[in-house]
C-alpha cells in the first residue's frame, strides 16, 4: 500500500425520532384547522351572497384586467361606464331611465307641525281665560247684592263650545212677561251686569232663547214658541249691549223654542224657559262662520242676526 492512499472513513448519523413527545404534529394540526376555517368561511360567503354578486366575483377571477379597465365593483356591476365602479345612470329599465324618477322620501312639514303646536297652546290659554272669566262672574254675583238674590237662576259652566251662562225662570220669578219678550226689571239688571263683565274677553257670543212646551190658544196668526224664543233672545242681546257690552261681540242670536229642554222629564217646568249666553271658544266660532246657512232663516233685530225658525206646529209657551 502506498503512503499516498488515505483511508475512507464513513460517518453514519443516527436520527432518533421524538415519538409522541415531538411537536411536528401540532403544526400539521394547526394547518388543518386553518384550512377548515377557511373552507367554512368560504361556504358561508357563497351561501349569503346573491347570484349576481357571485357572477361578478367569477368574472373578476376569470378576467381581472377587463374589470379593472372597464370599471365595476367586481360584484356583478362590471358593465358600469364609470371607472372604478358605480351605478350606470344611462341604463334604462323599460321606458324609464334610471334616475329620472326621484326616490320617495319621508319629509316632515315643520310649518304644519308648528301650526298644530301653536293651536294647542292657544286652546290651553283660551281654556284658562274662560275659566278666569267664569270665576270673575261668580265673584261678581256674590259681591253684588242686586245679583246675589238671583243666584239660583244663574247657571254657569264650561262646555265644548265655551263658557255658558244660563238665566232660567223660577216659578214665581219669570224673566219675561207671560207670552211676551218684555224684560222684567230684575232681568234687566242681571243682563246688564253680565254684559259689562263679558268685555273682559275678546271672544264672540252666541245667544239662544228657550221656552217650555206649554200650549195655549190666542195670539197672532202664525206666532209660536219659535218667534217668542227668538224675540226673547234678541231682547236679551239689547240689554247686554245697554249694559256696556260691545255690540260686535254678538255672532249669533237664535230661538230654539222647546226643542232643547233643560228638564226633559218635565217639559212644562219653569226651568225650561231660559236664556243661554255662550262665550264661544275659537274652534266653535270658526265652525259657525263656516256654516253655509242652508236652513230657512228669519231676520230679527237688525242685520246679521239670523234666527232659525223651522216649526212643525203652532204652539205658544210662557
Amino acid at each position: 500500500m502506498s503512503d499516498d492512499v488515505r483511508p475512507i472513513v464513513v460517518k453514519r448519523v443516527k436520527k432518533v425520532a421524538g415519538g409522541h413527545h415531538g411537536g411536528a404534529w401540532k403544526i400539521a394540526y394547526a394547518d388543518f384547522v386553518t384550512a377548515m376555517m377557511a373552507f367554512f368561511l368560504l361556504m358561508w360567503l357563497l351561501g349569503s351572497t346573491a347570484s349576481g354578486d357571485l357572477k361578478g366575483i367569477a368574472d373578476f377571477f376569470q378576467n381581472p384586467l377587463k374589470i379593472a379597465a372597464q370599471g365595476g365593483s367586481g360584484t356583478g356591476d362590471s358593465s358600469s361606464v364609470l371607472k372604478g365602479g358605480g351605478k350606470d345612470l344611462t341604463r334604462t329599465a323599460g321606458q324609464v331611465k334610471s334616475g329620472d324618477i326621484d326616490a320617495k322620501s319621508k319629509t316632515v312639514n315643520l310649518k304644519e307641525t308648528n301650526a298644530e303646536q301653536a293651536r294647542k297652546e292657544f286652546e290651553e290659554r283660551e281654556k284658562v281665560m274662560l275659566g278666569e272669566l267664569k270665576a270673575s262672574i261668580e265673584k261678581l254675583i256674590e259681591s253684588n247684592p242686586a245679583l246675589k238674590q238671583f243666584k239660583n237662576q244663574l247657571l254657569i259652566d264650561i262646555t265644548s263650545e265655551g263658557l255658558r251662562i244660563q238665566i232660567v225662570d223660577e216659578q214665581n220669578r219669570p224673566m219675561f212677561d207671560t207670552s211676551s219678550a218684555d224684560v222684567k226689571p230684575y232681568t234687566r239688571v242681571i243682563l246688564r251686569e253680565i254684559g259689562r263683565a263679558l268685555n273682559a274677553v275678546p271672544n264672540k257670543l252666541s245667544l239662544s232663547g228657550h221656552t217650555d212646551a206649554a200650549q195655549f190658544g190666542g195670539g197672532d196668526k202664525g206666532f209660536s214658541n219659535w218667534e217668542l224664543s227668538a224675540n226673547r233672545a234678541n231682547a236679551s242681546r239689547r240689554e247686554l249691549i245697554a249694559g256696556g257690552m260691545d255690540e260686535h261681540k254678538v255672532l249669533r242670536v237664535v230661538g230654539l223654542a222647546s226643542t232643547v229642554l233643560f228638564d226633559k222629564n218635565d217639559p212644562l217646568s219653569s226651568i225650561n224657559r231660559r236664556i243661554s249666553i255662550v262665550v264661544l271658544n275659537r274652534k266653535t266660532e270658526e265652525s259657525l262662520l263656516q256654516e253655509d246657512g242652508k236652513g230657512d232663516d228669519v231676520e230679527v233685530g237688525g242685520p246679521g242676526i239670523g234666527v232659525s225658525a223651522i216649526s212643525s206646529g203652532k204652539t205658544t209657551g210662557q
